[in-house]
């Protein structure tokens, strides 16, 4: 892209949003400082300050578009690395109410490569940028104002013995440090006004188990996933993956449920499943480790574009500005689209206007947000605003996925739109509903499974 226009950008946060952000930064600062608590460097496995990293991530096939973009070869790279690469549909069984979308290839790519993975090896890509550097093992400590109208830079403290608070001088700050930001009480403390908040409490547990699986058990036969999705209608859902280097059922809870950490009663839920290709394939598997569970209580979207006063010198990303849900596997990939769209605000004469990137923050994280908050709503117990469109989404939705289950056309379409590459408007055209209505069965209605008991986990532990 153009010349380099700006002297430094300090990048808040050295997870996958901020190597993202720091990759599209990279083209018109001389330097990006990266800064993060935890080491980084030569890490390859799952980090300590990440405790979601150990738990299946999914990359959306929007996302595999634009880090293909961003990083040529970065699919085959991680092939190379030993990821599964498959069709988004073709190579995927969803389930919704028991029932499995038809699969038909679709040309939408999917990777299991797994965040540890993928995190590393754009961590390498990004290491070796031009004027790209880390600062580990440092506790963010603000932001640094001037005059009440700019952000010049971070206040940041290193974690060795003796080290005093400093200040990193910056022309830009990019804020990265997910759903722990405090970039809104630190503008409030400056004296800016409150970000305006949207939540959706769903109360989600997920718990993850991974196993060595055997080459003749391996149910999954060429397909890379099984994903029975919790629905209002069978509230126990899960992730079947084959990972580089193990299979791994992460499995989520909604509306009461919790997936147990006990090995007898994982086995017993992953029994209940409405796949039951995955108690087939783990039940005499052998388990790597105990059962890790994870809780996540609701969405938060901030909306900063609604502000009457931001800043000029800060902008935000990925969790930062929007904490997605994580069982509809948006939340890299949202961070994705924003990278790109902070690469075109950057390629624009001067420095980027924040006013601007947060407007269009906010229309890139609106489609994605109504899905996950539409389809999390539809679940009684779940606290948030049901307006009529997303009461008439959760009407007509699962009236598609039925008839997707018989008819390829609806199924592609249904998971364009997944996986953000399509917009939601696209299932609604007269085309689409026509052949919903054409389409055979009603969705699910009937109430949840029984709790997972002890005599439930014993018949588990017997019948293995």
């Amino acid at each position: 892209m153009g010349d380099r226009i700006r002297e430094r950008a300090v990048v808040l946060g050295g997870s996958i949003a901020g190597l993202l952000a720091a990759r599209a930064l990279s083209e018109t600062y001389r330097e990006v400082l990266v800064v993060d608590r935890d080491v980084l460097a030569g890490v390859t496995g799952a980090r300590r300050v990440v405790p979601q990293s150990g738990h299946i991530h999914a990359l959306l096939a929007r996302g595999q578009q634009i880090l293909e973009e961003l990083f040529p070869g970065f699919t085959d790279e991680l092939a190379d690395h030993g990821a599964p690469v498959g069709d988004f549909s073709e190579h995927l069984r969803w389930y919704f109410d028991g029932r499995m979308l038809k699969q038909v290839p679709t040309g939408l790519i999917c990777v299991g490569a797994g965040r540890p993975l993928l995190e590393a090896r754009l961590r390498a890509r990004v290491t070796a940028l031009p004027g790209v550097s880390f600062m580990e093992r440092t506790d963010i400590l603000g932001l640094v104002d001037a005059g009440g109208t700019r952000v010049v830079g971070a206040r940041v403290q290193r974690q060795q013995e003796g080290s005093e608070p400093e200040v990193l001088a910056a022309d830009l700050v990019v804020d990265a440090t997910g759903r722990g930001s405090r970039t809104a009480r630190w503008l409030e403390e400056l004296g800016y006004p409150a970000v305006q908040e949207e939540r959706v409490k769903m109360g989600l547990t997920y718990t993850t188990g991974d196993f060595r699986v055997e080459r003749e058990a391996d149910e999954l036969g060429d397909d890379l996933a099984s994903i029975p999705v919790a629905t209002p209608g069978t509230p126990r859902g899960a992730i079947y993956a084959r990972l580089p280097d193990r299979h791994s059922v992460s499995l989520t809870g909604i509306a009461g449920e919790r997936p147990p950490t006990d090995r007898a009663g994982f086995l017993a839920y992953v029994k209940s499943l409405p796949a039951p290709e995955i108690y087939r394939a783990v039940r005499d598997a052998e388990f790597l480790a105990d059962p890790v569970t994870f809780q996540f209580p609701q969405s938060v979207r901030r909306h900063y574009e609604k502000m009457p006063r931001f800043p000029a010198g800060l902008l935000l990303i990925g969790d930062a500005a929007c904490v997605f849900n994580p069982v509809y596997g948006q939340g890299m990939t949202v961070a994705a689209m924003e990278a790109h769209l902070l690469r075109e605000h950057l390629s624009r004469d001067g420095e980027p206007d924040p006013r601007a990137y947060l407007r269009a923050v906010a229309r890139t994280i609106k489609a994605p947000w109504e899905m996950s908050a539409g389809a999390d709503l539809g679940f009684p117990t779940t606290e948030g605003r049901r307006t009529l469109k997303v009461r008439m989404g959760n009407a007509f939705i699962p009236r598609l996925q039925v008839a997707a289950s018989t008819d390829g056309t609806l199924a592609a379409a249904f998971l364009r739109t997944a996986g953000l590459v399509a917009p939601p408007e696209s299932l609604m055209t007269p085309a689409v509903m026509l052949r919903v209505l054409r389409g055979r069965g009603t969705p699910v209605t009937g109430s949840a499974p029984e709790p997972v008991d002890a005599s439930v986990r014993s018949d588990a532990s017997t019948t293995a």
